[in-house]
């Protein structure tokens, strides 16, 4: 076990956050309330599946490329059986089968069905022993694979060594892979641990992942397995020159969630954003789509020893952040039972809070150290992700700055894992490599002379900062109360959350979800449970 655990940045010598009386029964039963949401979920769903789920045990099986038109082969084979109403009992029976028939591997037979010379559509029948034992022999070569890379990281942490917490984490979105792995070079040459590559526009709303490295996107550059493996070689590149391992972030959401994801474990990313209330909220997903594909894509980050980011910071973008800030640790909470039940271990939950409360309130500085000391002793342990205030930044640089100096302050004060650097020119134009330079500066300046300051300050028993702390964590146990009597679904429907309302009916995707037949089969999700289970990160 001991060989795969996920290995996080260590904490410096003093590291850590200033202690609050919570009331420890309230905490327990917030944290049973969102066990019980959870679970409810998972029954909810069990007997469901999804065309991405479908395209990622292909994808396991090592089924890669496209056409000649682009059209990703796992889902030119999944949409020929969904179309025909022959899924029910998963992609694994017939491309088996058809793969013991044929004698061709993986690929070729995939390319085989492209090619109109073979059709899966008969061999949809019950699988044979033969084809049973096909599929577990792929499955378990998918995992082998994903396995190596979780060691591979391991090895290159233990010879290069780390930054440490609050790990500064930046972002690179030219749109052009290329250009992006220029940019990621210098931010790491400056002093980042963690480069983002932020995903073009709308990527979350394709039922597919386009094919080879990209050289356009829209606000950021398109996700896909080519572009994960280049800017892969290039952070190893300029990790070996600094001598520190340099982790690397994308994007695991949106409609090909659990495909994603596999791209991600086998190409070694280190974080992905994995997230379906980020997805049903903001990008008007299905839930029942996206709560399918996440229970099967944190499944394989467990696996793979990724962190994941969610996306709760969102919240306090579209709702104000002192009146809604109890919907953050209500689903912070969640999102822990959740990751929970995927086999994701503490030191893989990068759960996601802000500062967006207005800088020119009375108290604010007070209320952002609250909200964010209370989420870090709710998650001891967990390298939670901090993210920059947005909302009220104006375009005056110099206050901006301030405001992010601020947060760099708050992030160290309450010891945070992950911190997401803002810029000073946020809301003006995608950062110039300047802007970049000034905020790691910046955060380095904070971090290094406040490294120490949380563990030896103590918070004023009854005083503003515990008060708040308190009410916030009361305001989530009624939330958590409410949620848990009614259902997530239902609670999303009333726009509990970011005050958006979305239908479990409604949304992008609700088409590619199907329900199981007795004779479905999934050999990648027994492999990887298998393997979750050996090495104790499920029971």
């Amino acid at each position: 076990m001991a060989g795969l655990v996920a290995t996080f940045a260590p904490t410096p010598p003093g590291f850590g956050c200033p202690p609050l009386d919570l009331d420890a029964p309230t905490v327990a039963r917030a944290r049973q309330l969102a066990q019980h949401i959870a679970a409810d979920v998972q029954a909810r769903l069990a007997d469901q599946s999804t065309v991405a789920i479908e395209r990622t045990v292909l994808r396991l099986f090592g089924v890669t490329g496209a056409t000649a038109d682009g059209e990703p082969l796992a889902n030119r084979l999944v949409a020929q059986l969904h179309a025909a109403d022959l899924l029910a009992g998963g992609v694994a029976q017939p491309f088996c089968q058809a793969l013991v028939h044929t004698g061709l591997t993986a690929q070729a037979l995939a390319q085989a069905v492209a090619d109109g010379r073979v059709d899966l559509r008969t061999h949809a029948g019950a699988r044979t022993g033969q084809a049973q034992a096909v599929g577990a022999q792929l499955a378990q070569a998918g995992v082998a694979r994903i396995t190596a890379r979780r060691q591979e990281r391991q090895a290159l942490i233990g010879r290069l060594g780390q930054g440490v917490q609050p790990l500064k984490y930046v972002i690179v979105a030219s749109g052009n892979i290329h250009e992006d792995v220029i940019q990621a070079r210098v931010a790491a040459r400056q002093g980042a641990d963690v480069i983002a590559v932020i995903r073009s526009t709308g990527q979350s709303l394709l039922d597919y992942v386009p094919e080879g490295e990209t050289t356009e996107g829209f606000g950021g550059t398109f996700a896909t397995q080519a572009n994960f493996a280049l800017m892969r070689r290039a952070l190893d590149d300029v990790g070996a020159e600094l001598g520190r391992y340099i982790r690397l972030c994308n994007y695991a959401s949106g409609l090909c969630m659990p495909e994603i994801a596999a791209m991600g474990a086998l190409e070694r990313l280190d974080m992905m954003l994995n997230d379906a209330l980020y997805g049903i909220l903001f990008r008007d997903i299905n839930m029942q789509r996206t709560l399918c594909d996440q229970r099967v894509s944190r499944r394989i980050s467990a696996l793979a020893g990724l962190i994941i980011n969610t996306g709760e910071d969102n919240y306090l973008t579209t709702a104000d952040a002192v009146d809604a800030a109890h919907t953050v640790v209500a689903s912070t909470l969640i999102n822990e039972a959740l990751a929970r039940q995927a086999g994701l271990q503490t030191d893989q939950l990068g759960l996601g809070h802000a500062m967006e409360i207005d800088p020119l309130r009375p108290d604010a500085l007070l209320l952002e150290i609250a909200h964010a000391a209370l989420i870090r002793h709710l998650f001891p342990g967990a390298p939670l992700k901090y993210m920059p205030p947005t909302k009220h930044m104006t375009g005056n640089i110099w206050r901006g700055h301030v405001q992010d100096a601020l947060f760099n302050f708050v992030g160290v004060l309450t010891g945070q894992g992950i911190q997401l650097l803002g810029m000073m020119t946020e809301a003006m134009h995608t950062p110039h490599i300047h802007d970049r330079y000034l905020a790691l500066e910046s955060a380095q300046l904070v971090f290094t002379g406040a490294m120490g300051l949380g563990s030896e300050l103590r918070v004023e028993p009854g005083g503003k900062l515990e008060a708040r702390a308190r009410q916030v964590l009361d305001e989530a146990l009624v939330l958590l109360d409410e949620i848990a009597r009614e259902g997530l679904m239902t609670s999303l429907s009333r726009g509990h959350f970011a005050e958006i309302a979305r239908s479990p009916t409604g949304g992008r995707g609700l088409d590619g979800v199907f329900a199981k037949a007795a004779s479905y089969w999934d050999p990648t999700a027994d492999a990887i449970t298998q393997a979750l289970i050996a090495h104790g990160q499920l029971s």
